[in-house]
């Protein structure tokens, strides 16, 4: 039988502050994002307003005795965020086509607007129909493209969809190796690539094949793309021999060329990086800067501010004075994020040091609890200010999580990071004959003999993870 009681019981829990809640929120958001919840607020909250410029703020001597929150006001947010608490490029992709100087009439518009909007695969489809391909290879065609997605590339392997065929048709695994040649050819081209470089290869072949700087273009695309996504233009030029007027018009040809050749039938928003901070060598030291454009500067609205000591209508003033306390706590919360962002980019650079120096190959281990423990904060709020967030470095932008990665242990005993690993396969295969590129058995006693003990199999996966064909897809390329 149940009987009813009362009990005191001492515990610990914690409160999820409307402060510390919106810190958490802008401490995970991006740079782009973090600008569009500013602006969010400022559009809602007339006690919010943005800095202005010293030239405009020069003209209203007002603006001095606006309220601006200090630094030292962080200290209680600072350490609430230590506690673990959860909370719910390169490439210009604007292709255009038609005549841009001929004039659009209204009913040119209408007619726009009504027609149906076309799709990659149905473009595609309809340059299939017009051929004078047989009807086993348009029925070849069709399924092909049906594994093609909205950026142009090949889903699936072209022995997966030979197996997907022949149970229909009578037919060999080498016609479909030639259909997805022609539909590589049809527009755009590019389509039907299996991986990025194949899809810029495919497409500087159709448009720069007489160049003289054909060759070493196509050379760059395969061995080296890595290079060009990191901005690494001092090892293009050494891999390359390149003089500076040669890369210049290598680069331009490069950047000529469409990354997602099937972006143009896409209508989604592109998003782009925006470094939220810059690394830099002054005087032999690595110096972490917060990026000043992703940094505006708010305050209290001076004028409705002191409208709070003047108001009798207690519906107004509890109104000003809600939004008073939304700005505050706003303009708080980016300081603590800002400064915490800082603090954990220091912390990354400074771990990280011989990496700046050397590269990739000098990466060391590197896990979220290693800062958490250093910077004294919450593995949970390190997870926060590593996502999204991104570094500009003289060796191209990164984002924070980039620098983390599992250790492997070597044969003397230490432990080597699983980024300088892939560094050092990429290096074996940039470095490989053409017409004898190293198995993954073959990278592994290499490995070995480097002192790096590490799985054929887990060799494999670092390979792919960098998008870098198997050897027997190499020797065919090169």
């Amino acid at each position: 039988m149940l009987k009813q009681g009362l009990s005191v019981k001492l515990g610990q829990s914690l409160s999820m502050t409307p402060q510390l809640q919106q810190a958490i929120r802008l401490l995970q958001l991006s740079s782009i994002e973090l600008q569009q919840e500013i602006q969010e607020n400022l559009d809602t909250n007339p006690l919010l307003e943005r800095v202005e410029d010293s030239n405009e703020t020069n003209q209203d001597d007002n603006r001095q005795d606006n309220e601006v929150i200090s630094d030292t006001e962080n200290t209680t947010l600072s350490e609430e965020l230590n506690m673990d608490t959860s909370w719910d490029d390169i490439y210009d992709t604007d292709w255009r086509t038609g005549n841009n100087n001929a004039e659009t009439s209204a009913s040119d518009l209408i007619d726009v607007m009504h027609s149906p909007i076309k799709t990659l695969r149905d473009h595609l489809q309809e340059q299939v129909d017009l051929s004078q391909l047989s009807a086993i290879d348009k029925e070849i065609a069709a399924t092909i493209i049906s594994y093609i997605n909205p950026q142009g590339f090949l889903t699936e392997s072209t022995q997966q969809i030979f197996s997907n065929l022949q149970h229909a048709l009578l037919i060999e695994e080498d016609e479909v190796n030639v259909i997805l040649q022609y539909i590589q050819n049809l527009d755009p081209i590019g389509i039907g690539a299996r991986n990025l470089s194949e899809a810029l290869l495919l497409q500087l072949k159709h448009l720069y094949n007489d160049h003289l700087l054909y060759k070493k273009t196509r050379l760059l695309l395969q061995k080296h793309l890595d290079l060009i996504e990191k901005r690494d233009y001092i090892s293009i030029k050494k891999a390359l021999k390149l003089k500076t007027g040669q890369f210049d018009e290598l680069m331009g040809l490069i950047q000529s060329l469409n990354p997602y050749p099937g972006n143009m039938f896409d209508h989604s928003t592109t998003n782009y990086i925006t470094p939220d901070v810059y690394v830099q060598k002054i005087k032999g030291l690595w110096i972490v800067s917060l990026n000043q454009e992703t940094l505006p500067k708010l305050q209290i609205n001076n004028y409705y501010s002191n409208m709070l000591t003047n108001l009798s209508n207690k519906k107004d003033r509890d109104y000003l004075k809600s939004n008073t306390q939304q700005a505050r706590w706003l303009i708080k919360s980016i300081e603590n994020r800002n400064s915490t962002v800082l603090k954990v980019a220091n912390a990354i650079v400074e771990r990280q040091n011989a990496f700046f120096q050397y590269g990739e190959e000098a990466m060391k281990p590197m896990v979220l609890k290693d800062l958490a423990e250093q910077l004294e904060l919450h593995e949970s709020t390190i997870s926060r200010v590593t996502t999204q967030k991104y570094m500009h470095t003289p060796r191209g932008v990164y984002e924070f999580k980039y620098f983390f990665s599992s250790h492997v242990r070597t044969s003397t005993g230490g432990a080597c990071s699983a980024t300088a690993i892939q560094a050092m396969i990429k290096k074996l295969i940039t470095s490989e004959p053409n017409n004898k590129p190293l198995s993954d058995s073959k990278l592994t006693n290499l490995l070995k003999e480097q002192g790096i003990n590490v799985a054929r199999r887990t060799v494999a996966k670092y390979r792919e993870a960098m998008n870098i064909p198997s050897s027997h897809e190499r020797k065919t390329f090169a």
